[in-house]
């Protein structure tokens, strides 16, 4: 047991993985400093820890380009959890996220899997059920996912999902 779980804190590695510009910088900040900062597309990753109720999260946010994807492998090793972002209102895209997001959870079986559906606040965006579908979600090799609708510039939606991590987490044994 580490320090911080005999604090009531279970430490734990998340990885923020999706395709470019789905939002995973953006996200990462809203929950770390609770703004929304001005981001540049992530060339590598970055890295930040903060706590939620009974998590002590540090989270790697790794760039989403084409070329880095293929690095994504190095970072699978003791994650705990994986938040993948969705860009919901780029739909020609959904179909290509779900090869990649199903590509992770081969590497990462039985991790619990919150898929943020973001820029609900944009028009035409996907839905949760839709961006569900389109990922084929109920193919990965986890049977602990979930889809939470979000907008993650002014933080709609991110605690939900944070929620539902949190007890996911909490069910598996440490």
């Amino acid at each position: 047991m580490s320090a911080f779980e005999s604090f009531g804190k279970r430490d734990c590695k998340i990885l923020l993985l999706g395709l470019d510009a789905a939002g995973k910088t953006t996200t990462l900040y809203k929950l770390k400093i609770g703004e929304s900062v001005m981001t540049t597309p992530t060339i590598g990753f970055n890295v930040e820890t903060l706590e939620y109720k009974k998590l002590r999260i540090t989270a790697w946010d790794v760039g989403g380009q084409e070329k880095l994807r293929r690095l994504w492998k190095h970072y699978y090793s003791d994650a705990t959890a994986l938040m993948f972002l969705v860009d919901s209102a780029d739909k020609d895209r959904l179909r290509l996220a779900g090869e990649e997001l199903r590509g992770v959870m081969d590497h990462m079986r039985g991790a619990p899997c919150l898929v943020y559906a973001n820029k609900q606040d944009l028009p035409g965006a996907a839905s949760a059920l839709e961006v569900s579908k389109a990922l084929s979600l109920e193919s990965l090799p986890t049977k602990q996912w979930w889809v939470q609708g979000c907008c993650a510039s002014n933080g709609d939606g991110l605690y939900a999902g944070l929620d539902w991590l949190n007890e996911a987490i909490n069910k598996t044994p440490a």
